[in-house]
Order: C-alpha cells, then structure tokens, then sequence
C-alpha cells in the first residue's frame, strides 16, 4: 500500500474532510462521555511507540489514535457538566478560525511580515473596548492607546510588570528596590510575573468581608514602603478573582495609585466577558484611569485558547520598554510610524494570527446573542445560589457577581468535601474544591458554552441528596 505525500494537496482535502467529521461527532457526543479520565500517570506515554516513525504513517492510523490514545486522557473541558476551574471554551467558529489561522501560517510579528493580521486584530480590539464599554482612548484609532492579543492574562500581567519596572528605574530607582501590590486574593500569576519582571518586594494586600482588597490596606503598605526608601511601582486590581470572583475597588485603588504615581494594572481574566452587558459595567468603574487591563476571550466568550486581550491606556510605555530593534527587522512602513508592530507589546518576537478566530466569534455569534448567552450562565447562577442558601446545611461564602457559585456544608470541612466528591464521582458533572481562609469550600464556575439548566439541575440533585 502506498503511503500519500505529506505535501500531497488531495491527500490533505480528505484528511481535512475526515478531521472535520471527527470534531463535529466528538462534539455532538460529549456530554455522554466521561468527564474525568481512568488513566494512570504514565499509562497514556505507555501507548506510544518507544522511537518515531522511520516510515510515513496513513493519515486514518492518526485519526484512530484521538480515539484510542488522546481522548481517553483527557479531562472535558468542553462538557456540559462542567463546572471546574473556569471555562475554556471553543465554539465551532472558533475552532474553524484557528484552523484557518494555522493553514494560512503567517508570522505577525511586523505589520509588513503580514498587513492583515495586524490590523485585523487592531480593529477587532477596537471594536471591544466599545462593546465592553471601556475608554474610546484604548481604541489605537483614536487615541494613545491601544490592544493586543497575547497568550495568557499571566503573560499580560507579566509583561505589565516590566512596563511599570522600567518607568521606575527610568525614574531613578534601583531595580532592587521597586516594589508591586495585589490582593491577597489575586491570582498567582500576579506574584509569579513579579517576580519573572525581577521584583524583589510582592505586597499581597489583606482583603475585606467579601475578599475586595481593602483600599486602607494598600494605602499603609505604600507609606511603610516609601517611609523604607522603596520604590512603589505597580498595583493590580482584579475584577473577578480566580477564588471567589471578588471584585476590588478599581476607583479607590486608582485614586491612590494616582497619588503615588504607580503604573495600575486590571486583571479581569474571567469576568472581563461579563462587560458586554451594561449591567455589570458598575464592577469596572474606575478603568478610565488606570493603565492596563487584561481579559480572557479565551474563558468565557467561546474563543478557544490561547486568546487573552491587553490594553493599555498609552502604549509610549510598552513601546519603550520592550522596543529593541536589529537591522533585519527594520523596514519603511515601521520607520515612518505609520503601523503598529506588534512585536513591540509583548515579550516573544514571534506571533500567530490569534485575531482571526475572535473576529470569527464575534461575527458568527453577533454581539446580542453573546450577551444572551453571558446573562443566562450568570442567571443559572444565582438559582444555583439561592436553591444553596435555602438549604439547611448548606451556605453561600462570597457574592455572586457573575457565574461563579462558592459554597461549604455548615458542618465544616469533612461535610464540604463529602459534597464535592460525590460531585465528581458522577462521570457527567465536575467541580473544583477549594479553600477559603482556611475552610473547605466548592466552587461552581457556570459557563461552559453547552451548559444549559438541565445540567445545572443534574448538579443540584447530587449536591442536595449528599448535603
């Protein structure tokens, strides 16, 4: 039998074909798939041969392999009945962007190694900052702002850092000495992208009743640092946070980081998609003065990973700090100003076409059904909450803002985990176990693009039969 061509364009149309048949099946029947993987550490590698292929392999003996090898270790993010962590969503747009995006194989790095992958994604950014309701400023059209699309929000909020360590060491400051804020409740990437950024001193600021950082906090914690000769440098807000999607005062902390001349930077990882709908704006109040702002198209807006938007409010900063620029790359459009070159707003050179599959969500959802889609996660939500808070043994620990359910049992750790774990042994329904000032809590993250309330029914039956 003869193997086709790699390079073989017909043999590449039918394995298209087929692939596509594959995706469109494995999505018709997830939700009657197991959730969790029965897999052993080691047990998936055990499947592969111990050496690579000498010889070119039929494109049906990959295919069989999703079947056989990869799907079986998997975890379904993209079940109905998942409730974990938060969503990672793909939608059939989405994926057919992505593939469009890998078969084109454009690098975006300048404006002149691919024109349109630049100012796709500059107009597509544009477009959000007015269906999120942000700064027309932010729009790189119309003022000294601007967007891009990066990887992750912890690549965002890293390359923030260094934007903010560079204005303070232009400032004077000694690199040892620059110092960073955030929530104690602040995602991990927020320290984590300090530290990579070469901040020796991580504030993590105490929080209130609802996990907001306290505003009278901050303000200490910058006075003892510059009564200590440090350099304040950088705070993050986070509209949403991984733990319980608390919301800080952007307004308060902007207030100070105004007075102090700190670079503010906003992590709305996941509730960033909620802003579409004008009713949850007032969580953002304050982004008119703050510096950067990320969000992940990625999580909650049916755009496949990776896609996470960074804007800032003047991208001169960013430029500055992360411009350097060899011969090789050097061309006309770039000399004159007359483009944006991508390269220069984010820490790798490199860069795919990541806009083509959000302008194919925002295009083939339309923005009103999106908002539709968005408002009924977080109202599946709220009934979750209050089916929770009508139960005896059961409380909710923290607001829901958005699609984010935490709870515990009222008989403490063993009961909350006895809860969660008869969740989980469900093969159709997932959640994630957390801690929260150190008591046992769930959470239920509403958003998966298939979810509907039959599967959050199905959650509430096991969640009131063990409680």
């Amino acid at each position: 039998m003869t193997t086709p061509d790699p390079l073989s364009i017909d043999a590449f149309r039918d394995a298209g074909h087929a692939l596509i048949d594959w995706l469109a099946d494995f999505h018709a029947g997830i939700a009657y798939r197991p959730i969790r993987p029965d897999v052993a550490p080691g047990e998936i590698r055990s499947r592969l041969p111990a050496a690579a292929p000498e010889e070119p392999e039929p494109f049906g003996s990959l295919l069989a392999d999703l079947d056989d090898v990869v799907v079986p270790g998997l975890l379904q993010w993209q079940h109905p009945g998942w409730f974990g962590y938060f969503p990672s969503n793909t939608s059939p747009a989405s994926i057919l962007g992505e593939l469009a995006s890998a078969g084109l194989g454009v690098q975006g790095m300048l404006w002149a190694t691919s024109p349109a992958a630049t100012e796709i994604e500059s107009h597509v950014l544009d477009w959000l900052v007015d269906l999120m309701g942000l700064p027309a400023t932010w729009r790189v059209d119309q003022g000294p702002g601007g967007g891009v699309i990066q990887m992750s929000a912890s690549d965002s909020t890293h390359t923030a850092h260094v934007v903010a360590r560079d204005i303070a060491t232009r400032d004077g400051a000694a690199t040892d000495d620059v110092v960073a804020y955030a929530s104690a409740q602040a995602h991990s990437s927020v320290e984590k992208g300090a530290r990579v950024a070469g901040y020796r001193h991580v504030r993590l600021v105490e929080v209130d009743g609802v996990q907001a950082l306290r505003p009278q906090a901050l303000a200490a914690a910058i006075a003892s640092d510059l009564a200590a000769g440090l350099r304040p440098a950088i705070v993050t807000s986070a509209i949403g946070t991984t733990g319980t999607a608390a919301v800080d005062p952007v307004a308060a902390i902007a207030d100070l980081a105004v007075e102090h001349g700190l670079w503010h930077h906003v992590d709305a990882a996941y509730a960033g998609s909620a802003m579409l709908c004008e009713e949850f704006r007032h969580h953002q109040v304050g982004v008119d003065r703050v510096d950067s702002y990320t969000w992940n198209p990625h999580k909650w807006l049916f755009t496949n990973f990776d896609c996470s938007v960074f804007w800032v409010a003047d991208r001169a900063p960013l430029i500055r700090a992360l411009s350097i620029l060899p011969p090789y790359l050097r061309n006309a459009a770039s000399d004159a100003g007359e483009v944006v070159d991508y390269r220069d707003w984010h820490v790798p050179l490199g860069r795919r076409f990541r806009a083509l599959k959000l302008w194919w969500v925002l295009r083939s959802f339309g923005a009103a059904d999106l908002r539709l889609r968005i408002r009924e996660h977080v109202r599946l939500a709220r009934e979750l909450a209050d089916r929770i808070e009508a139960h005896p043994n059961l409380r909710v620990v923290s607001p829901v803002h958005f699609g984010l359910v935490c709870f515990e049992h009222a008989d403490g750790d063993a009961a909350t985990d006895r809860v969660a774990a008869a969740v989980n042994l469900d093969p159709g329904l997932y959640v994630t176990p957390s801690v929260l000032d150190d008591r046992h809590i769930i959470r239920v993250a509403i958003g998966q693009a298939r979810t509907t309330a039959h599967d959050t029914d199905r959650l509430w039956a096991v969640i009131n039969a063990t409680a």
